[in-house]
């Protein structure tokens, strides 16, 4: 993993948005800039904590093992923070992975840094402190989903949340990311072979259409309903 020092930064990010204006300069001074290829991971499960990372472009999945499978926790994308589950006063390393899946710029500031820059800025501690309630609720309400829900019906929930989060200016129904089907199953909590059919299906029933690896939603109120249902098999 290469990584350098810059003088440019479009201030995006979580950190940048709510830190006090003076601030910024000490960031700038502080932060290291990282240029990542695809499939590139950055951070490893239990390896010692380091940093934060702020994605400054491309798309990184946030991931975890349990067991001999993966497991993705959730996808960050420009302005995101990835790193954060490292904050804590009993753990040492990180609980998770991430991998690129395009190419992608990070920033990186190291941990003494980070916890300096909250201490001084409210509002960002503020902020941060509603986004680890949003991603707690959120992470629940997927648990939830992924035991008590048939794959069609947490895979319709799934596809709304995404679009939810990514299509921004998109009007054309463009869920907003392309994702490999193995990526898509590891985030549904299903197998490969059961999201290959379960997309089939929603695609035979007019809820979604596919071109390649970019998913559009068609019909937005029946993937509704779909994603509220409870039949079929859980996995």
């Amino acid at each position: 993993m290469k990584s350098k020092k810059v003088n440019t930064c479009d201030h995006s990010c979580l950190m940048c948005r709510y830190v006090l204006q003076d601030w910024l300069g000490q960031i700038d001074l502080h932060r290291k800039n990282i240029k990542l290829k695809k499939g590139e991971q950055f951070i490893t499960e239990g390896q010692s904590v380091q940093g934060i990372y702020f994605v400054q472009s491309g798309l990184v999945k946030v991931h975890r093992n349990l067991g001999d499978k993966e497991t993705i926790v959730r996808f960050a994308k420009k302005g995101d923070i990835v790193g954060h589950r490292g904050v804590s006063t009993e753990q040492t390393v990180y609980p998770i992975s991430a991998t690129t899946l395009e190419v992608s710029q990070l920033c990186f500031v190291e941990m003494p840094f980070f916890l300096s820059t909250l201490r001084i800025n409210p509002e960002l501690s503020y902020r941060l402190m509603l986004f680890f309630a949003d991603e707690l609720h959120l992470s629940e309400q997927k648990m939830t989903r992924l035991t008590q829900l048939a794959v069609k019906n947490r895979l319709a929930w799934s596809l709304l949340l995404l679009h939810r989060v990514f299509s921004e200016e998109h009007k054309d129904g463009y869920i907003g990311l392309s994702l490999s089907k193995k990526d898509l199953a590891s985030y549904v909590g299903a197998t490969y072979e059961t999201v290959y059919r379960t997309l089939s299906e929603l695609i035979e029933l007019g809820a979604i259409m596919m071109d390649k690896k970019d998913i559009f939603i068609k019909n937005l109120q029946l993937l509704q309903d779909l994603s509220e249902e409870n039949n079929g098999e859980l996995n």
